[in-house]
């Protein structure tokens, strides 16, 4: 029997089917067989029969995954994807059923050579996968620009290295919490590899100016994700009760959440179907813009079209295969085309899918602005790390109210802060615990860079929330980023928020190297573009993806920011390609998550009674899950500790394996340790922050919003449907 039932999936487009797939069958065989992918054993293991190969049908897949590839191109298309499931195959016999950590290393680090982004390949085959990347990549990347050529490098080499964390996880018999498992399940699982296939197919590469940005790296994951949760669902059989794999969605929910595994099933699904809703929220609402802010010509509008339509395509034909493949638990599966699947009328299957998972749509859009909410008990997180604060705090804070005040915030219209509201917030003693070791100097810089995006997080709800009126705020971040000059000086200031902005960036950059400040101005302009994300939700009324959620609220808190300094305090001991590299990145954003959630667990009532917003993880996990605020907030509390205990696991073991991989030399692993002891301080030090400070507990709140009544409630008081209504405060303006 099935582990679980499946469930019913959300499948808006009909899924078609190429008619050149007999064609493709037949090629496919006999370039799998020129591999020696078939009845040839490798380390003394078959991994591939005929039968297996038949069986599998990927022919079958890419023929409904690229309904309208020439026989050319299907050919091609179908020989990366046996290689690929071969490799997965492969790696998975010699290296994950008896793990062997260096052996899959070392078999690793000589893929790359038969990927050349530029010159020929070099290195002669030793095994099929090595034979098979090398045909394929010289088949394939002759017709594309080098920058495609780069990203499919990229992601071809994501899908191939990350396979080293599902074998450490085994090997350490460890299973990821679910942020961590999403982030990496899309670098291993192979979708964005996919996305450049698609590319390849239509003919037409998305214009590289626009192919890094937020909406195209949206429609990319979130193509991803789907595609990967899919398959987590219709694989868990095969991977979890007869491999052994830990690398499986409804593995880590069924253990995280402690639900049973068809629960965990139901709510893989219900993840798998909000990402798609916000692949389309992204396609409609975001593109269109951004083709037009960046004047993307006739030709790239119609590559991005034909992008879009490709991945929509990959997700209903992956289903269809998915379906009728032997290699997945598939009994009671329903399909998704509406001729192949039987009579049921053109498009009744896409009504069907709309109609079924409308009330998740509508619960993304449906929260009332300023419900009342229960006192909330003071949240339970972890914290491990010692606190240090700075002795140079109460300097720090009495010149950074002063500056506040030369800058002119204290008058600004509409007038948002107070001087009386600036102590009560005391962000000097958040930067005190940030950088416990910093001069007076830096201490006085660490305070007001915290001041004025704090005030700038509270400023753009208030001024441009409120109005709707989302070109003033893109006129507004526009004069904004004129602010940050990387050479010269900026235009003159005419806000208080323009004339901060530029005081500060001149205190700190005036002595930075030129790449030092273009580092950091990008990762303020991440920040300032974060904001228009909010309030585009605001104005929407939109409880964002969790998925969503999660990786831009990295972003809007400031991390990459704060980050930044600290790394550039480091000077060049620390070389780049070291900070991109998986362990490195996994220490960060575990500390930045951590960070964010106890921010919403410590902000959830000031910010969803009082100030009606849509943007904390609180509400976005209560509105994801279905579930009532005192659940919610224990998920959140548990996410939390989780991302800690990822961050302390990735220090412990990952950080001297990156050591030893790299060799680095005491001077570079000096400023490592020390990077991490300030991340370590930087939590200790935000939640102290958030303990301490006049700005988010019960009393904090009568004082700030004295205007407005606090009402008691029943703690978490009624959750079903239409209760919210009730709860809704009358004289929330």
């Amino acid at each position: 029997m099935q582990p679980f039932q499946l469930p019913d999936f959300y499948m808006p487009y009909p899924a078609r089917l190429n008619p050149n797939l007999e064609r493709a069958r037949a090629h496919t065989k006999a370039w799998a067989h020129e591999m020696d992918m078939i009845d040839v054993p490798q380390h003394g293991t078959v991994i591939w029969t005929d039968e297996d190969l038949d069986s599998h049908d990927y022919a079958l897949l890419c023929s409904y995954t690229h309904p309208d590839a020439t026989a050319a191109d299907l050919d091609l298309v179908t020989d990366w994807y046996v290689w690929v499931f071969y490799f997965d195959d492969h790696f998975v016999e010699l290296y994950k059923r008896n793990p062997d950590v260096a052996g899959a290393k070392a078999y690793l680090d000589r893929l790359p050579l038969f990927m050349p982004v530029d010159g020929q390949i070099t290195e002669e085959p030793t095994n099929p996968v090595e034979k098979g990347l090398a045909d394929l990549w010289t088949r394939t990347v002759h017709s594309h620009s080098p920058d495609w050529r780069r990203r499919f490098a990229d992601n071809t080499k994501h899908l191939l290295d990350e396979s080293m964390w599902e074998l450490l996880n085994i090997t350490e018999g460890r299973l990821s919490n679910p942020i961590e498992y999403i982030e990496m399940r899309r670098k291993v699982g192979g979708a964005p590899w996919s996305a450049n296939l698609v590319e390849h197919v239509t003919g037409m590469e998305v214009p590289a100016r626009i192919a890094l940005t937020r909406p195209m790296g949206v429609l990319r994951d979130t193509f991803a994700d789907a595609v990967h949760l899919r398959n987590d669902l219709f694989s868990y059989e095969r991977e979890v009760l007869d491999e052994g794999e830990l690398s499986n969605g409804v593995l880590v929910l069924e253990k995280f959440l402690d639900i049973p595994t068809q629960e965990a099933a139901e709510a893989v699904n219900d993840l798998l179907t909000s990402r798609l809703h916000q692949f389309e929220h992204t396609a409609v609402t975001e593109v269109p813009a951004l083709l037009d802010e960046n004047a993307i010509d006739p030709a790239g509008r119609l590559a991005v079209l034909a992008y879009v339509k490709g991945l929509q395509d990959w997700q209903s034909g992956g289903h269809e295969w998915h379906a009728r493949s032997s290699r997945y638990m598939n009994e009671g599966a329903v399909t998704a085309n509406p001729v192949l699947g039987g009579p049921t009328g053109l498009g009744t299957s896409a009504v069907r899918s709309l109609i079924a998972t409308a009330p998740q749509r509508l619960r993304s859009f449906g929260h009332v602005p300023f419900e009342e909410v229960p006192s909330l008990p003071e949240p339970a997180l972890d914290m491990p790390f010692e606190l240090r604060l700075s002795p140079h705090w109460q300097d720090a804070k009495e010149k950074s109210v002063a500056w506040t005040r030369d800058m002119g915030f204290f008058d600004d219209v509409p007038r948002v802060w107070t001087e009386d509201k600036l102590r009560d917030y005391d962000l000097a003693l958040c930067s005190a615990g940030l950088d416990p070791d910093a001069t007076p100097e830096e201490l006085e810089i660490s305070a007001l860079w915290l001041t004025w995006g704090t005030y700038g997080d509270d400023y753009y709800p208030a001024v441009f929330g409120r109005t709707l009126d989302m070109p003033a705020a893109k006129v507004a971040t526009d004069r904004l980023k004129q602010m940050m000059p990387l050479e010269g000086e900026p235009p003159t200031p005419v806000t208080p928020m323009e004339r901060g902005l530029a005081d500060v960036w001149q205190r700190t950059t005036a002595s930075m190297p030129s790449a030092n400040r273009r580092q950091f101005r990008r990762a303020v302009d991440l920040m300032l573009d974060s904001w228009l994300w909010e309030l585009k939700n605001q104005h929407e009324n939109r409880v964002p993806d969790p998925v969503d959620y999660v990786e831009m609220r990295r972003s809007t808190f400031g991390s990459d920011m704060t980050l930044s300094l600290a790394r550039l305090g480091h000077g060049g001991l620390v070389p780049d390609e070291l900070y991109r590299t998986r362990t490195i990145r996994n220490i960060e954003n575990s500390a930045i998550d951590y960070a964010t959630m106890l921010n919403d667990l410590y902000s959830y009532r000031k910010e969803i009674q009082f100030e009606g917003e849509v943007h904390n993880m609180v509400l976005v996990v209560r509105n994801f899950l279905d579930v009532d605020l005192e659940r919610a907030y224990k998920v959140t509390t548990d996410l939390a500790n989780a991302r800690l205990k990822q961050f302390q696991h990735a220090v412990a073991v990952g950080l001297p394996a990156l050591f030893e991989e790299f060799d680095l030399g005491p001077e570079t692993r000096d400023a490592l340790n020390t990077y991490v002891a300030e991340l370590q301080d930087w939590m200790a030090g935000i939640l102290n922050w958030h303990r301490e400070v006049v700005r988010y507990h019960d009393a904090d709140l009568a004082k700030h919003f004295g205007h407005r009544q606090i009402v008691p409630q029943t703690p978490y008081g009624p959750t079903g449907l239409g209760t919210s209504s009730t709860r809704i405060l009358a004289h929330n303006r």
